[in-house]
């Protein structure tokens, strides 16, 4: 059952943690903490909480058919997935890192098509209602990202909500905080296509936020980034049946000319390249098979 907000709120620690989880493990991770908070009673380590496959159809636009299939598979994976937190250890009357399991228990129902989960006893404090030092954003808004890098990016930025920038990510723990394992996307260019552009693309067409992002870099290497991002008008935020897109990856490289970060982007080009203009932007795009945004990203890089 769907409520007027349906908020996520996690604290600011396991905003920032690093942790790998997939598309449907991140959705239904989120959707157990609205259940979690939505509860009349104390959440507890031996809390059971029920996310339903037609309440998971309704939120991420899929049918119920996929719905059953990803929790059936979730309950696969779920129950090893780890995150690490600070817990406080008595022996050193200090707090410490420390590896735990999402989740200590999952079952899947087919026959009520339903997942049972409970959190573990760590992660309650960072899931339940929070008085201080926590992120909450409306679980709508990430319902349309169809990469789990963009829903990790999405908070990560959120955190930042009153300033409206991010200070500095050092590469290697952006990598992490995102999802990616050590050996994955290790080349710059391949990262940014297939995981930072196309991230914030998504972010760009379906959350209530527009955002660019600058690289970092020592010499010409990149070390890091910074992000800036401001809400849009209302009414701007797009959705794949507004586009009347059913692929999902035709929904992702949609640019009804160019505008947002893009044109942003684009002007700057145009200032150091006046040569340069949308239509070759779009067939060099094509060609490549890469977004609009990603080109432009990729000459502002070779002219820098």
């Amino acid at each position: 059952m769907t409520t007027k907000k349906d908020l996520v709120v996690k604290s600011n620690q396991l905003i920032l943690a690093s942790y790998s989880l997939t598309l449907v493990e991140q959705r239904l991770i989120l959707m157990a903490i609205v259940t979690a908070r939505e509860k009349d009673t104390e959440v507890t380590a031996e809390t059971l909480l029920k996310v339903r496959a037609e309440d998971y159809a309704k939120h991420f636009n899929v049918t119920r058919q996929a719905a059953y299939m990803a929790l059936a598979e979730a309950t696969e994976t779920l129950f090893n997935r780890r995150v690490k937190v600070e817990v406080f250890d008595p022996e050193r009357d200090a707090m410490r890192p420390l590896s735990v399991r999402w989740l200590t228990g999952v079952d899947y129902d087919s026959g009520e098509g339903m997942i049972t989960v409970r959190f573990g006893l760590e992660l309650i404090p960072h899931i339940t209602r929070l008085e201080a030092s926590f992120t909450s954003y409306e679980l709508k808004q990430i319902s349309d990202l169809k990469s789990g890098y963009a829903i990790r990016l999405y908070e990560l930025l959120i955190k930042w909500r009153v300033s409206g920038k991010t200070p500095v990510m050092p590469l290697e723990s952006f990598r992490e905080q995102i999802g990616l394992l050590t050996d994955e996307y290790k080349r710059m260019g391949d990262f940014k296509k297939n995981v930072l552009d196309l991230a914030v693309q998504q972010i760009n067409l379906f959350t209530d936020i527009q955002v660019t992002y600058e690289q970092i870099k020592a010499g010409r290497t990149i070390t890091g980034f910074s992000f800036q991002f401001k809400p849009k008008d209302k009414g701007i935020v797009l959705n794949p049946e507004s586009m009347q897109i059913q692929d999902a990856d035709k929904a992702q490289r949609y640019v009804a000319g160019l505008a947002g970060m893009e044109l942003m982007l684009f002007k700057d080009l145009k200032k150091k390249s006046p040569e340069i203009t949308e239509d070759k932007i779009r067939k060099i795009a094509k060609k490549q098979n890469v977004s609009e945004l990603a080109v432009i990203q990729n000459l502002i890089d070779q002219m820098s």
